[in-house]
């Protein structure tokens, strides 16, 4: 029997979601089950998630719902997780039939995979509740300031820098098979992830330069246009470290394969989220969660983009 698991890559919730799946997939067929990992993400250049959907028994875990009779299984948490209301027509049907789980309540889809798995198959997977805890954190950002978002100190931290970076179908492959054989920490201190993450934060450095030299800020919100030149890297919580009276961070970066819009709401503001970001960015073809969100763009739209980070950044000021 062959499973194909189609997953958000470049994030850490997304492989630990492929990780614990994979282990209820494995109690429920057997393990003789052969898997294919793909990351999935929201680039322009995405190819279709149903063409993706070609296993025996296929899953789509911490993305957006794909209206398919090959889709077998599904779990998000993502507010935006279904594009129009066919698509959650579709869910609502296929749900009485097969294992459609959606709850956007959950701070990670990782642990929504961890309750069903107990709740529905009596399937307790200890060795991988370190691992659960790990991605409910990052993906929640449950940490007490900016700063300590930002200390890539412990392994696990950083392990989750380089997943983030580096996190195509073919490291998720390497990953899922590693994590289901050893504990998250002995992972994490592998020589090769620790050498591409010191790249990576050297990049973050020059990073953090950048925005302190582009941002603009109003009185809720700082805004960052870093589309003049190619990224190559972004960092997550920066502006909030470098700008922490900012409710909201707008920033706008151009990669290789387009541009990208990230909102985010500041969780450690004195004042509390008054705007769904996940909406906003949902009116411009993004998503996400009420209180981070994005939107992508192709590269022959940056001025459009550029215009969208604007209106958006008025939008939470008002």
């Amino acid at each position: 029997m062959h499973a194909t698991i189609a997953t958000h890559g470049h994030c850490f919730d997304g492989l630990a979601s492929a990780v614990l799946f994979t282990g209820l997939l494995r109690e429920l067929r057997g393990p003789a089950v052969r898997f294919s990992y793909h990351a999935c993400g929201y680039a322009p250049t995405q190819r279709s998630v149903s063409g993706l959907l070609t296993g025996d028994e296929n899953a789509i875990l911490d993305y957006r719902f794909s209206p398919s009779e090959r889709l077998h299984w599904y779990f998000d948490h993502h507010p935006t997780a279904f594009a129009d209301a066919e698509a959650r027509a579709f869910f609502e049907q296929g749900k009485a039939l097969r294992p459609y789980h959606y709850d956007a309540s959950y701070s990670s889809c990782t642990k929504l995979v961890r309750d069903v798995a107990l709740e529905r198959y009596a399937l307790a997977m200890p060795e991988l509740e370190p691992l659960a805890r790990w991605a409910d954190k990052i993906d929640s950002a449950a940490f007490e300031s900016a700063e300590a978002a930002l200390d890539h100190s412990h392994p696990v931290m950083s392990l989750a820098s380089v997943v983030e970076h580096h996190g195509d179908s073919a490291m998720l492959t390497r990953l899922v098979a590693r994590l289901l054989d050893e504990p998250i920490e002995t992972v994490s201190r592998r020589s090769e992830y620790r050498d591409m993450h010191r790249k990576i934060q050297r990049k973050k450095a020059a990073f953090a330069r950048q925005v302190q030299r582009s941002a603009e800020t109003f009185e809720r919100v700082v805004l960052v246009d870093l589309s003049s030149a190619e990224l190559e890297t972004y960092g997550k919580f920066v502006t909030y470290a470098l700008y922490p009276r900012a409710m909201y961070s707008v920033i706008l970066g151009r990669f290789e394969n387009g541009a990208r819009i990230n909102v985010g709401y500041n969780p450690w503001s004195e004042h509390s989220r008054d705007r769904d970001l996940s909406s906003i960015c949902g009116r411009y073809g993004g998503g996400g969660h009420p209180f981070v969100g994005g939107i992508s763009f192709p590269a022959e739209d940056l001025s459009r983009a550029r215009n969208v980070a604007r209106e958006i950044a008025r939008e939470l000021d008002a």
